[in-house]
């Protein structure tokens, strides 16, 4: 059987995406349209499923890097701030997207907080859900 650490990331992220817009627990908050998803960024997301797509590649990377916190999290979704003529720098995502994001994980069932690493990790449900989609996501490219 094939887990999610063995399949093509963009295939599986967009697989989970279309299985979460079917959740009733995960939906996109009414600021999440005007929000832009980090200081580096210049304007808000352009896809309309951006809140999907990032709950998707979340969940994707709590499952490899687990337990793992929200400046953990804020740092891998950052990037580069361009400053005019200054040299450009890194700055961190939102940690607000973020955060609701993991918070409507939680209802769901697919995450839970770490008591030792004060992190969030992958529960079995989750793991579960991961593994089934990266699975037939592997018998449909086939």
């Amino acid at each position: 059987m094939v887990t999610a650490k063995e399949i093509n990331a963009a295939k599986l992220v967009a697989a989970v995406k279309e299985e979460l817009k079917k959740m009733n627990e995960i939906k996109p908050p009414q600021w999440a349209i005007f929000a832009k998803s980090g200081a580096h960024r210049t304007r808000p997301p352009g896809q309309s499923d951006f809140w999907y797509i990032r709950g998707a590649s979340l969940l994707r990377r709590i499952y490899l890097d687990g337990p793992v916190g929200i400046e953990k999290l804020r740092t891998f979704y950052g990037g580069r701030k361009r400053r005019g003529t200054k040299p450009a720098r890194f700055r961190k995502a939102s940690g607000s997207v973020i955060r609701k994001l993991l918070q409507q994980l939680e209802t769901a069932g697919l995450v839970e907080k770490d008591k030792k690493s004060k992190g969030r990790k992958i529960t079995s449900k989750g793991r579960k859900f991961l593994d089934n989609i990266a699975n037939k996501v592997s018998k449909s490219s086939n």
